[in-house]
């Protein structure tokens, strides 16, 4: 009886739950957006190809020269999966795919890291946990791969640690791990010891199978290991299938970070790009080197050398078809571009992408296209990178000399027509990431008018959506920032935007105003030099800006006026919003206490109501249509007032929540949907609701998880019901349709989802920041 008695209680108190079968699509940039660290090819079956992110998850390739994301299920609680710091497919069977996730070692992430196994091409994954952490957004995350299964015993698979935690075996398809105790190093370089997030050991950097040591059935008897060591041993390797190891002989030891280990196997030969330093960022200088593995003999093969050779190596790649071509990429050359070298005769003569003229004019020996994402090609006047940075991963397809690939810190270049470098030098650059959406997403608006969506992203700016599903052709530019936390829009005046940048070292200002939905901008010259980031709000009229900075506290400026500082709300942890109808009425929240200014934000006055027993203050947003109706989330629950803070009301059933917006109303002239990305009777999700609280509904899905809830944001449609908008932290921008719903009901903490079937529970899947 006591069971069913606070059954009753809790259907009684919470509000109505539904899941809507809402339909999920990406918003196109076209372009990749983030770092692509790793592409592999399978050697079993042509057209076979995957590439990891350092925070967006897998992707694979497509026979169009699109890629497939294949880890959009990651949920708040498996949002570290979306870091993946190792990938390796089986040699035998294409159709099975490994991959090490986990964002971080550090403090950031608090979770192990597991081997994701597919048998079915990604599809579907099976999780098995690691002792250990795994970074797949850490210093040196672009070397590798870390990942390898045996070609001859493929259950066999070796994974090199981080952390000091070495080299482990599987010989059970991943599923259960041994470490190697007979392995020599661990690895000592550290990228920075002075910071939490660098001063972690790299580990192990790659480890390669040679095919030719054993036959079929029987494990592979040579393995080459490298190591995050720097002048010392960096490579070992085995020839009794990992009993014992021993340094290889004869290797650098100079300047030897060794990125990439690849075999050819027609030459019997070891490839290896060396490095000064980990990566993707550093390298100032290294080396390229063969390794004859039957004479144990190095050949120094590094294309450039004296004051040409400012930058070490990353990329590494070996054409399968044709003994002795291989390509090799710069890591890192910032000016005048990237660089990439190839070679048809093992490395004795080299050819680069580019080449002086006379300087300052370049011989570029391609074409360059970015139709599938015109964006990329609009960059500040004295930025020249075309080729591009943070080059890790070069692959030349086993099965196709001409079609090649690279990763780059913002998109995947590649072509068709490699073959054309040796006939013509000269070959097409495209950029080829169309379906890769890796952005981190920092703000979202949807005014009544203009562009549908508008964007502020990190790393590369920020958009005005004019579609969906067409990549934009230019970013938010004059000025032109490189990461933007924030964005708003005038309420009585929606034409008219704001928008911050993120670099206080930036002679531009910080603050962008726009007065025709974001086709053109101008800085606004009231805004001081030296400080940037934060969140903004724009007056309902669009002449205040109010200004909650990343350092130097919350400040204010009308019609362009120099801005001051806000003395009357604490200098930090503030949520700030514009009411949509006063123009001089703004709202901010700090722990559990909320403000309300009625002169233009020149002075706030704390109302006696209170946001519960909230320490955060998160998001807030407000009823475009009246004035004092306003909603905030904090780190304990969700709160509706509609008389400007006088009175609050909690609303049953929330937990934590974080970014949330209002959006068009189900019925003309009826209340604002409401849209929120919170707790809901302990359960992670996208909630809407219709009637003010009332009822909610779910609507993120077994196939759409969203990574980090708390790093997400959130925007309602103001002229379409229905339709929200959703910003991830590493999988760029969604935006789910309604299509209709099922009821739910709440039993005992739980939330029952009748047609909610998780086809990855099976897999114990039941949760990146850059």
């Amino acid at each position: 009886m006591l069971g069913r008695s606070l059954f009753g209680l809790l259907l009684a108190s919470l509000p109505l739950l539904t899941s809507a079968a809402t339909s999920w699509k990406q918003v196109k940039l076209g372009g990749g957006g983030g770092f692509v660290p790793g592409i592999v090819f399978s050697t079993k079956t042509k057209g076979v190809a995957y590439a990891r992110t350092d925070i967006g998850g897998l992707y694979k390739l497509n026979s169009d020269d699109s890629w497939t994301p294949l880890l959009d299920w990651a949920g708040n609680d498996k949002w570290h999966d979306w870091g993946v710091d190792a990938l390796a497919l089986d040699p035998t069977n294409s159709n099975k795919v490994y991959i090490a996730v986990g964002m971080y070692t550090n403090s950031w992430d608090p979770n192990n890291g597991s081997i994701l196994a597919s048998s079915d091409g990604g599809s579907s994954w099976t999780e098995y946990p690691l002792s250990f952490k795994v970074g797949g957004n850490m210093p040196g995350r672009g070397i590798g791969e870390r990942l390898a299964v045996d070609p001859n015993s493929p259950s066999i698979l070796f994974f090199g640690a981080r952390s000091g935690n070495g080299l482990w075996k599987s010989t059970n398809s991943g599923a259960t791990w041994t470490k190697v105790t007979s392995f020599p190093s661990t690895g000592t370089y550290v990228q920075d010891p002075s910071s939490d997030y660098t001063a972690d050991k790299v580990g192990l950097a790659w480890v390669t199978f040679d095919g030719s040591s054993s036959s079929s059935g029987s494990a592979t008897k040579r393995i080459f290991v490298g190591v995050a060591n720097v002048n010392s041993t960096s490579i070992y390797y085995t020839e009794d299938a990992g009993s014992t190891w021993a340094a290889v002989p004869g290797q650098p030891t100079t300047n030897n970070l060794p990125h990439k280990g690849v075999i050819s196997p027609s030459e019997g030969l070891l490839y290896v790009t060396f490095n000064n330093n980990a990566g993707p960022y550093d390298g100032t200088t290294g080396s390229v080197q063969k390794y004859n593995i039957a004479s144990k003999t190095w050949t120094d093969i590094t294309p450039v050398s004296g004051s040409d050779l400012y930058f070490g190596f990353g990329g590494l790649g070996v054409d399968l078809q044709k003994p002795g071509t291989i390509m090799v990429a710069a890591l890192n050359s910032w000016w005048p571009d990237g660089q990439i070298y190839r070679s048809t005769d093992s490395g004795a003569t080299w050819s680069p992408l580019w080449s002086w003229a006379s300087y300052p004019t370049e011989n570029k020996y391609y074409s360059y296209d970015v139709s599938l994402a015109p964006w990329i090609g609009v960059t500040a006047t004295d930025d020249t990178k075309q080729i591009g940075w943070m080059m890790e991963c070069l692959v030349i397809d086993p099965f196709d000399s001409n079609h090649w690939l690279y990763g780059t810190g913002l998109t995947v270049y590649g072509g068709h027509d490699l073959l054309n470098w040796d006939s013509k030098h000269n070959v097409t650059l495209k950029s080829l990431a169309d379906g890769i959406e890796e952005t981190a997403v920092l703000g979202l608006i949807s005014p009544p008018t203009g562009p549908q969506l508008l964007s502020a992203v990190g790393d590369v700016g920020g958009f005005a959506h004019s579609s969906l599903t067409t990549a934009p052709s230019t970013p938010f530019n004059t000025p032109l920032y490189g990461t933007t936390p924030d964005i708003d829009w005038a309420g009585q005046a929606p034409t008219n935007l704001v928008r911050i940048g993120n670099d206080a070292t930036s002679t531009d200002r910080q603050v962008a105003l726009s007065t025709d939905s974001g086709a053109t901008w101008n800085q606004d010259y009231g805004a001081p030099t030296g400080i940037a980031g934060g969140k903004v709000a724009l007056s309902a009229s669009g002449d205040v800006v109010l200004w909650a900075t990343s350092s130097n506290g919350v400040q204010v400026s009308r019609y362009t006026n120099a801005f001051t500082v806000v003395s009357s709300l604490p200098s930090s942890g503030v949520a700030i919003a514009s009411d949509k109808v006063a123009d001089s009425t703004f709202y901010a929240a700090s722990g559990n206490k909320f403000y309300v200014s009625t002169d233009y934000g020149v002075t706030f006055t704390a109302k006696s109501a209170t946001l519960g027993s909230s320490s955060t203050a998160n998001d807030i947003t407000v009823n475009v249509k009246v004035t004092g109706d306003v909603w905030v989330s904090t780190d304990t629950g969700l709160f509706h007032t509609t008389n400007s803070g006088t009175a609050f009301t909690t609303i049953t059933g929330f937990g934590a929540t974080w970014s949330i917006s209002t959006g068009a109303p189900k019925t003309s002239g009826g209340y604002p949907s409401v849209f929120v990305i919170g707790t809901y009777n302990s359960v992670v999700g996208v909630y809407r609701s219709d009637d003010q609280g009332s009822t909610w509904t779910r609507l993120d899905d077994a196939a759409h998880g969203f990574g980090s809830a708390s790093a997400n944001v959130i925007s309602g449609d103001q002229r379409t019901w229905g339709r929200v908008y959703v910003g991830t932290n590493g999988r760029g921008i969604f935006y789910g349709d309604e299509n209709g719903s099922s009821t739910s009901t709440v039993n005992n903490d739980q939330v029952i989802f009748h047609d909610f079937v998780d086809p990855h529970q099976q897999h114990k899947f039941d949760h990146d920041s850059r």
